[in-house]
């Protein structure tokens, strides 16, 4: 099929539009350039500004090419480029930094270029191309030193678009990501085989591919970023003594999963916080009561513990950390220290947070009091030997056991001598919706230079014995995009904020992956002499397994893991 396809002269019509000018304009005159502009498009097929492409999104259109003169040339281009910009301005020199991790090549037969490759004057050339968003990147688009295989994962995943968008993205101009298509018209020099661009036309879309729920991270104790337990002493002024403490502990929450154009959210995430309430008067009550053995004094000690502090109000906002270096990134920036002194990259922060909305409660929650006795407990250790039975040994070991009993009563039966830690606990289920009406959140994503990370803030207001606090919890939240799947990707092609659909030649069936699985190439290698050495028999076996060893052949039915016999398969 020919790529190139002439159109008709457009001389006649440029000679019409050409007199009418001339006869609106009367005494006007025009001058004509002496050399006219050649034009070249790329077009699309069904594109508007507002549409976003995901994973497994084909990209079709064809590429016009008008000229207004003879044009010789050697090839043309069809490319589809990713690729990811940070730039630092500073005193001495401005820095920008480019790495590509994309690059689609569309094909072109030489039988498709017209002889002499030449572009006539006042002639179309049509090229189509045809692009898929891949799923996943290919190894040398990362392939820079690092310190986990699990960051290189990452670096493999496409990241989102991030800026461009219509909508705010919280993103920087520090920091950008960019899916381009573009047309170029080459020739090379005839001394140096340097490629030269005659013409080039560019067209940008907007990408959000799909991503999985993550496993939960793991927030060190002196993480910066993130906070996850805290404990607050509560007082009714500066001056008063205390009233106890409130301890908030939270899990890290499922992760919010959007559309995926990014303007609904399908999957609201919920945080889960438990709060633990210690009044001070009850360790004061404990220790006064131990220096009077009276149960009166007990409970009047007693009455002086507060009530539990009563929910007043919770909000929460979402902050956006965009995390962008002239150098590779070897660590997860999110979770280690990001500003390290004395580095030869130069590196930036920026974040940015929107609020979320009203948080409210139907009722207000329910304090439980889980009270932990302190008793003591027999340790049931005995001296003597089992061996003994003289009358002597009898008669001790009943009396250590009367004695033992004695004490465990005197324990758990005295009130003053029993300590009670008393406590009020309840648990907080807090729904997040995110304010996908006025932000755009792009996917969480890590990349060789660029990343963005989000962290839910929540205040909990608890108000005892007319006193107000507050207490704030910083957890990490990830934001994923459903994946791309036939009933999701063929929403409306003419909607706003459509999401093109993926063709049949998209993302492979769970069958090709099954296929492709087994295929897989495996890495064999030679194992270490101390394996070779527990391998061999004394009967004279050169294999690595012994005749005593279980080895799964001759039956469907495995051996049980540790039993005699039982081996490891050694990968």
């Amino acid at each position: 099929m020919a790529l190139f396809l002439g159109a008709t002269s457009s001389a006649s019509a440029s000679a019409s539009s050409a007199s009418e000018s001339s006869s609106e304009s009367g005494s006007l005159a025009t001058r004509k350039m002496p050399y006219p502009k050649s034009d070249i498009k790329v077009n699309l097929n069904n594109h508007y500004n507002s549409k976003v492409y995901t994973s497994g999104s084909s990209l079709t259109g064809n590429v016009t090419i008008t000229t207004k003169r003879h044009v010789r040339f050697d090839s043309i281009q069809v490319v589809l480029i990713g690729s990811t910009k940070t730039n630092f301005e500073g005193m001495n020199v401005p820095q920008e930094v480019t790495h590509t991790f994309l690059k689609m090549v569309m094909p072109i037969p030489e039988s498709a270029y017209p002889v002499p490759r030449v572009l006539e004057t006042d002639r179309t050339y049509n090229i189509p191309f045809h692009f898929v968003i891949p799923q996943q990147l290919t190894i040398n688009a990362c392939n820079h030193t690092r310190l986990s295989d699990q960051l290189q994962d990452h670096h493999l995943i496409p990241p989102p678009s991030v800026g461009g968008w219509q909508r705010d993205d919280m993103a920087p101009r520090m920091a950008r990501v960019e899916y381009t298509i573009k047309a170029r018209v080459l020739r090379e020099d005839e001394l140096g085989g340097t490629k030269t661009r005659i013409m080039e036309a560019t067209q940008t879309i907007q990408v959000l591919p799909a991503s999985v729920e993550e496993p939960p991270l793991n927030v060190a104790a002196k993480n910066k970023l993130y906070t996850m337990t805290k404990t607050k002493t509560l007082r009714r002024s500066i001056l008063s003594t205390k009233l106890g403490r409130l301890t908030a502990e939270a899990v890290q929450p499922g992760a919010a999963v959007l559309s995926s154009d990014a303007r609904r959210t399908v999957s609201h995430p919920t945080a889960l916080i438990k709060l633990t309430f210690e009044p001070e008067s009850s360790s004061s009550s404990s220790s006064s009561s131990s220096s009077s053995l009276s149960s009166s004094s007990s409970s009047s000690s007693s009455s002086h513990i507060p009530n539990p502090p009563q929910i007043t109000s919770v909000t929460g906002k979402i902050t956006a950390h965009t995390f962008f270096s002239s150098g590779t990134i070897n660590s997860f920036p999110n979770l280690g220290e990001w500003n390290i002194p004395f580095v030869a990259d130069r590196r930036g922060q920026f974040f940015t947070s929107t609020a979320l909305p009203a948080i409210s409660f139907a009722e207000q929650p329910t304090w439980t009091t889980p009270s932990t006795r302190i008793a003591r407990r027999d340790s049931g250790y005995c001296g003597s030997d089992d061996g003994e039975s003289d009358a002597a040994s009898d008669k001790a070991k009943s009396k250590r056991a009367a004695k033992s009993r004695s004490t465990k009563e005197r324990w758990t039966s005295s009130p003053t001598a029993t300590p009670t830690r008393t406590k009020y606990q309840t648990t907080l289920s807090i729904p997040i919706s995110l304010p996908t009406d006025r932000k755009t959140f792009v996917p969480t994503f890590h990349s060789c230079i660029a990343s963005r990370v989000y962290s839910l803030q929540l205040s909990i207001a608890v108000s005892v014995r007319g006193s107000t606090n507050t207490i704030t919890l910083s957890l990490p939240l990830q934001v994923a995009i459903e994946g791309g799947g036939p009933a999701a990707t063929h929403a409306a092609d003419g909607g706003d904020g459509a999401v093109v659909g993926s063709s049949p030649d998209g993302p492979p069936s769970f069958e090709e992956a099954a296929a492709d699985e087994h295929l897989r190439p495996r890495v064999l290698q030679v194992p270490s002499q101390g394996d070779r050495d527990r391998g061999f028999v004394s009967g004279g076996s050169t294999g690595l397994l012994g005749p005593g060893l279980a080895v799964a052949a001759g039956g469907d039915e495995l051996p049980e893991y540790g039993a005699p016999g039982y081996r490891r398969r050694l990968d």
